[in-house]
């Protein structure tokens, strides 16, 4: 085992093999934990997912994009943060890109992903 992979091993999340199977266009639900002076607690970003880089990677990361009282939100999570403490699919997107960096110009219904009924878990 060389230096690197000793380095990857460290630095992996534990609760990044609990994170459930989504893909981009699904609707996720983000629990972080934000850190304010010496207390913490937990936060949710609801939001839809518009990218997936290298997943289960530890270099790898996704994007979740919300609208938030009319101005678009995005955040990047990596898949082995430790301030990520769950990750919840609230409903599956049909979607025919693996990027949907399209959203950013669209706003109202032109910004809707169609519902994916047939995707099981």
């Amino acid at each position: 085992m060389n230096l690197v992979d000793v380095v990857k091993a460290d630095h992996q999340n534990p609760n990044a093999e609990k994170h459930p199977n989504f893909k981009s266009g699904d609707t996720v639900n983000v629990h972080t934990r934000i850190k304010e002076g010496d207390k913490s607690r937990i936060q949710q970003f609801k939001g839809t997912v518009i990218s997936v880089k290298k997943k289960g990677d530890l270099e790898g990361h996704f994007r979740v994009r919300k609208t938030s009282s009319g101005i678009g939100v995005e955040r990047v999570f990596p898949f082995h943060c430790p301030n990520v403490e769950k990750i919840e699919v609230v409903q599956r997107g049909k979607s025919r890109r693996s990027k949907l960096y399209y959203l950013r110009e669209r706003s109202g219904k032109s910004a809707r992903i169609a519902i994916d009924y047939d995707k099981k878990d």
